[in-house]
């Protein structure tokens, strides 16, 4: 009979490295999709506003112009880091977590990040102001995400 205690160490570990992985495949579906489709604004992205918000934090001075694309890209990495973690630990404990191979959590983490934590932090509009293509790149841009991170996670910690 196999062991099916929870691994919650291996869980967080192989989460990380499984978010770093996918939020990796995002940024590639990401690129394709954006020579495909033209973009609704001219603004920085959220990841590069909320770069400026750390930054002017800790220096009093926003993410300078040679360093904005490559600070925005490390909010994403961390944030998929991290929502990486916290799904390697909840697979563990909740296999229901994995449904759709990830899909299901990409989906969450589009409602979760793009619809409502990253408007109300205020760094993007409200989701009404966003076009039904916007909604759509998002939602697609996160199914990609869920399903290459629970893909990475299986590699690394197996299927439970």
């Amino acid at each position: 009979m196999a062991d099916t205690a929870p691994r919650p160490f291996l869980g967080l570990v192989a989460g990380i490295a499984a978010g770093v992985v996918a939020s990796a495949a995002m940024a590639g579906f990401q690129a394709a999709a954006a020579r495909l489709m033209p973009s609704d604004s001219e603004d920085d992205p959220a990841t590069v506003r909320a770069a400026d918000r750390v930054s002017r934090a800790a220096t009093g001075q926003p993410v300078a112009e040679p360093n904005r694309a490559a600070a925005g890209q490390a909010v994403h990495y961390l944030v998929g880091a991290a929502l990486g973690g916290i799904y390697g630990v909840l697979a563990e404990y909740q296999p229901a977590t994995r449904r759709g191979f990830g899909g299901a959590y990409g989906v969450v983490t589009s409602l979760l990040v793009d619809e409502a934590a990253v408007p109300a932090a205020g760094l993007a509009p409200g989701p009404w102001q966003a076009s039904l293509t916007s909604h759509g790149y998002g939602l697609a841009s996160h199914l990609v995400y869920g399903m290459a991170l629970e893909g990475t996670r299986t590699l690394i910690a197996g299927r439970r």
